[in-house]
């Protein structure tokens, strides 16, 4: 059994751009960023129970598309919040491009209510909270 959870990773188009939005927005905090010889760039954020890698290769990358429904891959990320509600309102009044507004959670035994965000690359955002 493993200790924890440690980080997942992900490619993005623009390093400022994430931080801006999953730290200025989101609320995860900048633990470490760093500029490689080829011009590439990572950055590890911590999410409060485990970190997100962000890498930025050096020509940019394809905004993310969705998993279609029978293919493996991720199909989200979901941040846990005190307020599902005042997240959402805050990150909708920021411009923030939305997939699906706040709702009861289908997972009932699991979470309470949820919403669906895309962040700067179109990777899709779960805001949840649990009762």
């Amino acid at each position: 059994m493993p200790k924890s959870f440690e980080h997942v990773g992900m490619t993005v188009s623009d390093m400022n751009r994430t931080v801006d939005f999953y730290c200025g927005l989101l609320g995860l905090r900048l633990n470490l960023r760093r500029k490689m010889a080829d011009g590439s760039e990572v950055a590890f954020l911590d999410a409060g129970g485990g970190m997100l890698e962000i890498f930025a290769p050096a020509g940019g990358a394809a905004r993310a598309v969705d998993v279609p429904d029978g293919m493996a891959g991720l199909r989200h990320l979901t941040f846990l919040f005190e307020s599902v509600d005042e997240t959402f309102a805050r990150l909708e009044k920021a411009g923030v491009e939305i997939k699906e507004r706040p709702r009861l959670a289908i997972n009932a035994e699991v979470l309470h209510k949820v919403a669906f965000l895309r962040d700067p690359d179109g990777i899709q955002i779960e805001l949840a909270e649990k009762k």
